[in-house]
């Protein structure tokens, strides 16, 4: 029977517990007031339509001329979106199917103006109107060239009989600059602090073979270089090339590292039941499937919209209705596949080894740290995006809704924090050496060790165990003079 390497879980007492969460609550706490304090994310200037028409032009449906504000690389990326206000004699909702025509020009710093693309790009966009009307992206720049571009838009189609035109608004958005030296610093923190937590996990397992490690450390050491990209050390480079390298290789990062946590959550909860060697084929191979099936389509969505904006800015998702909704189909049956595997792991690994030690333990860290993780998460998406989170649009309006840096912050801050807590737990203690009573296999432990013959520590700060603490050292005793 192999040995497991110790980890400081087993030595934790109830108030080491209560401090480990406290911990990581004020922690993440501290990175949302810092962000609640920062700069909001996105810039906005708002232009009435009336008074950017050509000359000799009294259409309230262009053609358009508009100008955007100075643009530097901290400024990220470009929106031009619309708002139709109607003069409506009722507040009926109605849909009305409009062509949209758009050219684009790039302005040097000698003032010298380029044509971006030799074509005028031509759209068809559907409006929404209740009380009001729906907002329409006009186009996205998803880096900029540019020190400013001009782009005329024009509409067709829009008039009716019913409704008339008021007004037409349109709106230029970016990423506010101070945002951008406030997520450079922040970026930079993080993969700083995981690389050093990831140099002191390693090295607390030093003195321990690697085929000893249990379950959770072996993952832990694939998450925390995962976790140091999903940081992503080459952010920096967005603001020193012009390119959509950088943000594709971002993106690219997020998926692997948030796929790799699915993954390891899957793992983990099959690995607590399985004794023994954990084969391949059977044991990870479906695993990989569902989550694989994931990170392609995670993968597949962000390339299809960065390819297709990069010859069309006016490219949007709903443009191309079919495919996108054979996607969306395909990406929540497989999220719920995946959700459903995932409760009947931990439903069959609660029920099977909820009396046994040390594995019982670990299981109801694991669950109650992420379930912690999980409502928030939920409750930080349901408060930034509501009912949008199910919209056909978006994954294409996504990055237009941030408010302030909090909403930033908490997502970055939450899931380092969630790694660097396991870490923390998973590590052996600084004094720990190998204990033959420790085994990876749960029947194991339940034949060998009692909760009353299990004893870490000091009498005066007993640590858990099966979640109470041990309270045993004189029956300890006692037992062994009878004996």
């Amino acid at each position: 029977m192999d040995r497991l390497a110790p980890m400081r879980l087993y030595t934790l007492s109830k108030r080491h517990f209560v401090l480990v969460f406290v911990v990581f609550f004020i922690c993440f706490g501290i990175t949302v007031f810092i962000g609640i304090a920062g700069p909001k994310i996105i810039d906005e200037s708002t232009f009435s339509g009336s008074k950017l028409m050509m000359s000799n032009n009294t259409s309230k449906t262009g053609p358009f001329q508009l100008k955007s504000p100075p643009l530097s690389t901290y400024n990220q990326q470009l929106w031009l979106t619309c708002l139709i206000q109607l003069i409506q004699v009722d507040s009926m909702d109605f849909h009305k199917e409009f062509d949209m025509s758009v050219e684009i020009k790039g302005i040097m710093q000698d003032a010298s103006v380029m044509h971006i693309h030799d074509n005028v790009y031509n759209r068809s966009r559907l409006l929404h109107c209740g009380a009001i009307c729906e907002e329409i992206i006009v186009v996205h720049l998803g880096y900029l060239n540019y020190t400013q571009y001009q782009i005329n838009v024009n509409f067709e189609k829009l008039q009716t009989r019913k409704y008339e035109i008021k007004e037409v608004h349109f709106t230029w958005k970016t990423y506010n600059p101070s945002f951008s030296q406030v997520e450079i610093w922040f970026r930079f923190v993080f993969v700083v602090f995981t690389f050093m937590v990831t140099c002191l996990f390693a090295h607390s397992l030093r003195k321990f073979s690697m085929r000893d490690w249990g379950i959770e450390q072996k993952w832990m050491s694939v998450l925390l270089p995962l976790l140091l990209l999903y940081n992503d050390p080459f952010f920096p480079l967005s603001f020193l090339m012009n390119s959509w390298f950088p943000g594709m290789l971002d993106d690219l990062f997020q998926a692997v590292f948030l796929c790799a946590l699915l993954l390891f959550w899957l793992c983990v909860y099959h690995g607590f039941r399985v004794q023994g060697e954990r084969k391949c084929l059977t044991f990870y191979m479906p695993k990989l499937f569902i989550v694989g099936l994931l990170w392609l389509s995670a993968v597949t969505l962000g390339i299809w919209q960065t390819v297709n904006e990069l010859h069309d800015p006016t490219y949007q998702f709903k443009v191309d209705t079919g495919n996108f909704q054979g996607m969306k189909v395909f990406f929540l049956i497989v999220v719920s596949l995946y959700i459903l595997y995932l409760i009947f792991l931990i439903v069959r690994a609660c029920s099977e080894l909820k009396n046994m030690p040390y594995i019982d333990l670990r299981l109801k860290f694991l669950t109650a740290l992420t379930f912690v993780v999980l409502v928030i998460s939920i409750a930080i998406l349901y408060l930034r995006f509501g009912a949008k989170v199910l919209q056909d649009n978006f994954v294409s309006e996504l990055s237009t809704n941030y408010q302030n840096s909090a909403e930033f912050l908490s997502f970055y801050g939450l899931l380092n924090f969630y790694l660097y807590t396991l870490a923390f737990v998973y590590s052996p203690s600084k004094n720990a050496r190998y204990d033959s009573e420790l085994k990876d296999n749960p029947a194991f432990s339940m034949l060998n060790d009692s909760d009353d013959e299990v004893i870490y520590g000091d009498y005066e700060e007993m640590p858990l165990q099966n979640g109470r603490a041990i309270k045993a050292s004189t029956k300890y005793e006692d037992e062994t003079d009878s004996d």
